[in-house]
């Protein structure tokens, strides 16, 4: 069976809303490698969208998993609750940043934390609005869509979204937005659009993901604490993808000088199986009355015992100086290119959440086409790689941070022969 007679299947069985990246149908994994169905191995820089941190199949997490099966799968947390899911609430509530009590929910995907954590927002203040950032990426939901800073591919073709849903531009000094210009906005915002009295919550990504791996400038994190703590107005931090040890802290939010009030996660909270939550102040989240907030599904066994078994393992392993590492190996390899490859404009991010970003040699304008070019080339030398972006035109790198020295150093090499052969080409 190749990869030729399952795309024909997958094109015939499964809808084309569903795209794909690559079309590598997975055998198995480990780590940071997958071997195809027909045997070839690749270099897995991706990990799933940032859901991998500990790498395929790590032997805790497998181990945690395989005795949580031998005891129950599931009951619903509702209906019969287990001491796992408490447990693992109270380890979240003590990671967070922020001295003050917290508490959790566990829901299954990043698309329904951030919907539970803007319904705890509007039960919380008795307001409707949100406010979000160009750029920003929270989820295919409808609630997730009207907060994503991006129409194509996430909005187009879906109809009206939900209303009282307001955009200002993130700060990206690259694209001439200065933290300044963007809290300018949101000051605009409150002048010309939007009460702040009516503002339940302001929900930011401390690094954009999809929006191609900007970071928010601790200044501006702090000026917009203040400017919620001003109005009264929750701040909501998705940690989707940038948490739990990514960028060189357990989450991102541990880099500013400030707490957000609620706490987006998912992604490698559970190291490969679903599961996602929202921590936090204690007060704020018991706003919404019984019954208010969960699922069948939220807090499934497997992914609970999966997740603790992630949080061990980023402190056994030291997971969060191991990203910096990386990263910093990473970032110097990528520089040590600039010259040789002058499409190359930006080289950024904490950790091990690392992007480039292209520019047209010619034209000086983002080039998507290069950056896909790089990664197409990458993949038939047995890297899997993303792109991001508004303009398409960010590599973003997120390969497992247990990944080995060696493997690292391959890829390294494949994605460095990879944007030569693109820049020669140009």
């Amino acid at each position: 069976m190749n990869a030729t007679s399952l795309t024909d299947r997958k094109n015939a069985a499964i809808s084309r809303g569903v795209g794909m990246t690559t079309q590598i149908y997975a055998d198995r994994a480990e780590n940071a490698e997958i071997w195809d169905k027909e045997g070839r191995r690749y270099i897995d820089f991706a990990a799933g969208i940032a859901v991998l941190n500990t790498g395929h199949r790590h032997p805790r997490v497998i181990a945690a998993v395989k005795d949580q099966l031998d005891r129950f799968t599931h009951t619903c947390h509702q209906v019969v609750p287990y001491e796992s899911y408490v447990h693992l609430a109270e380890r979240l509530n003590a990671l967070l940043p922020g001295d003050f009590e917290k508490k959790t929910i566990f829901v299954t995907t990043g698309a329904e934390a951030v919907e539970n954590a803007v319904k705890i927002a509007r039960a919380a203040t008795g307001r409707s609005a949100v406010i979000a950032f160009g750029g920003g990426f929270h989820g295919r939901t409808f609630m997730g869509m009207a907060l994503t800073g991006k129409v194509v591919p996430y909005k187009v073709g879906f109809g009206a979204m939900p209303g009282d849903v307001f955009h200002i531009p993130f700060p990206v000094e690259l694209h001439g937005v200065t933290a300044d210009q963007s809290l300018a906005a949101l000051k605009k915002l409150f002048a010309a659009d939007v009460d702040p009295q009516r503002v339940a919550a302001i929900i930011i990504e401390p690094v954009q993901g999809e929006g191609g791996f900007y970071s928010a400038p601790v200044a501006f994190m702090k000026a917009l604490r203040e400017l919620c703590d001003q109005h009264g107005i929750l701040l909501i931090a998705d940690e989707v993808q940038t948490g739990f040890a990514r960028t060189g802290r357990m989450f991102a939010m541990d880099h500013h000088e400030v707490a957000p009030d609620l706490t987006t996660m998912a992604k490698s909270l559970a190291g490969g199986f679903p599961l996602a939550a929202v921590t936090g102040r204690a007060e704020i989240m018991d706003a919404p009355g019984p019954g208010g907030l969960g699922g069948t599904y939220g807090g499934n066994p497997l992914g609970i015992a999966a997740a603790h078994a992630v949080l061990d393992v980023i402190v056994d392993e030291d997971l969060c100086n191991r990203a910096n590492q990386l990263g910093g190996r990473l970032k110097q390899r990528l520089e040590s290119l600039r010259e040789t490859v002058p499409e190359i404009v930006d080289i950024r991010g904490p950790g091990f959440m690392n992007a480039v970003e292209f520019n047209d040699r010619t034209t000086g304008l983002p080039s998507a086409e290069f950056a896909n070019r790089v990664r197409l080339i990458a993949l038939d030398k047995g890297l899997i790689l993303l792109t991001c972006g508004v303009h398409g035109n960010v590599i973003r790198f997120l390969a497992p941070i247990t990944i080995q020295d060696e493997v690292l150093g391959e890829a390294l090499d494949i994605l460095e022969a990879s944007m030569l052969q693109a820049s020669a080409g140009s």
